[in-house]
Order: structure tokens, then C-alpha cells, then sequence
């Protein structure tokens, strides 16, 4: 197992939810973090939480320029996490959807795909990339369809690339209902949607954080996809 101690980790999406989690576990193993985020009010509150552990900058990974900019400015870079959502994503019948909004999810994967190319030429050569999908990509609920069909596009971009980019790795790790800031206001609804999982309940940030420093610290790792999702996708 590789060690992360005075690794440089850029993490996207860094200032909230499982994004902050990841940060917070990077610094405790001794990691050079810097992480991005666009909303100005919640890179305040990251850097307030983790004090100078970690550096918290404003990105928007769709913006392609101000990717180029970031990696150029932190190179050399060991790790890459992303775990950025691009924007709000569609949800209810896909019958009634408003076609545009499907056509938005896919942010999260235009975002993915901005960082891992633009990334490659500051990525160590023993690096690693590490992007979220969820557990919809594997059993998809009535009103799930563009999140899943986002999902399935980032697993299967993962493992697309892997061998174009090796030996360098690349991940996907896939949460299922993941008590983050996505659910203030709707706690009913997250306990309600948790209870039909096997765990019985929804998952921490922290838990998906340690899956996705394993994928960074595990070398033999590449074009896999590790689910964090308490058996959602199972009867």
C-alpha cells in the first residue's frame, strides 16, 4: 500500500459533503491538499473547519481555463479526487422531465472529463484519479433515470481510459444515500429512502472518504468501481 504522507492531492468538490470528508481524512494521513469548489460561502466554511491543513481555492470544473491554471500552479501532482456534481442534477418521471435538465446531469461527467485530461500532463507518473458515480448506475429507482444514466457514463468512462493512461490509475468509487448538506430540509425523506437499503440507515461522508483513500493508496488498483452503498443495489 502506497503512503499519502507529503502526497499533493487536488480534490474537486472539495468544500462540502463527501468532498470536505475526503479533504479532512487527506490531511490526517499527512497529505499536501488543495481543494476547489464554486461557491464562495462554503470555501469559507471548509477552510474554517480544517483551519491551515488544507488549502481551499474557487474552481468550477467546467471552466477549462481555470483547470489548466489550477494544475499548471500546483504541479507536480500525485492524486486527483473529483467528486464535483458540475451543477444540480434531474430528478422525477422520466416521461415528464424536461429534456434540457437531463441533458444538464451530464455536468458531473463533462466536469470528470475536463479534469482527468487536463490533469494528465502534471500526474505523477505512479499517480491516480479518483471520480464518484452512486449506486443508481447499478439499480435505478422510478425518478432516477438521469442519475443513473450519469452514473453508468462515469464507470464506464473510467475504465475506458485506464488503459490509455497507465500506468497511472484510475478509480470510480459509487456512494449510495449519503447523509451530506444535499438533504437539509429533506431528513424524512433521506431516513426514508435509507431504511429500504441493507444497512438500514444512510451513510457517513467519512465512509466514502476511506474507499476513495484506499483507491489512492492501493497501486493495484485501476478501471475498478467500489461501492460504498450499504447494499442499496441488492433485494
Amino acid at each position: 500500500m502506497g503512503t499519502l504522507k507529503n502526497k499533493k492531492v487536488i480534490v474537486l468538490g472539495g468544500t462540502s459533503g463527501i468532498g470536505l470528508a475526503t479533504v479532512e481524512a487527506l490531511v490526517a494521513a499527512g497529505a499536501n491538499v488543495v481543494a476547489g469548489g464554486r461557491s464562495r460561502e462554503r470555501i469559507e466554511s471548509a477552510q474554517a473547519c480544517t483551519g491551515q491543513a488544507a488549502r481551499f481555492v474557487a474552481i468550477d470544473v467546467l471552466d477549462r481555463d481555470a483547470l489548466r491554471a489550477l494544475f499548471a500552479a500546483e504541479a507536480p501532482i500525485d492524486h486527483l479526487v473529483s467528486t464535483a456534481t458540475g451543477g444540480e442534477r434531474a430528478v422525477g418521471p422520466f416521461a415528464a422531465m424536461d429534456l434540457d435538465g437531463f441533458t444538464g446531469s451530464f455536468r458531473k461527467l463533462w466536469g470528470y472529463v475536463n479534469a482527468t485530461r487536463l490533469v494528465l500532463e502534471h500526474l505523477s507518473p505512479t499517480g491516480s484519479i479518483t471520480v464518484v458515480s452512486g449506486s443508481p448506475a447499478k439499480k435505478c429507482k422510478p425518478g432516477m433515470a438521469a442519475i443513473s444514466t450519469v452514473g453508468c457514463a462515469v464507470e464506464g468512462f473510467a475504465r475506458a481510459v485506464a488503459a490509455e493512461i497507465a500506468p497511472r490509475r484510475i478509480n470510480v468509487v459509487s456512494p449510495g444515500i449519503i447523509d451530506t448538506p444535499m438533504f437539509t430540509g429533506a431528513r424524512e425523506q433521506l431516513e426514508a429512502v435509507a431504511r429500504d437499503t441493507l444497512a438500514g440507515r444512510p451513510g457517513r461522508p467519512e465512509e466514502v472518504a476511506e474507499a476513495i483513500l484506499l483507491t489512492l493508496t492501493n497501486e493495484f488498483m485501476t478501471g475498478a468501481v467500489v461501492d460504498v452503498d450499504g447494499g442499496a443495489p441488492l433485494p
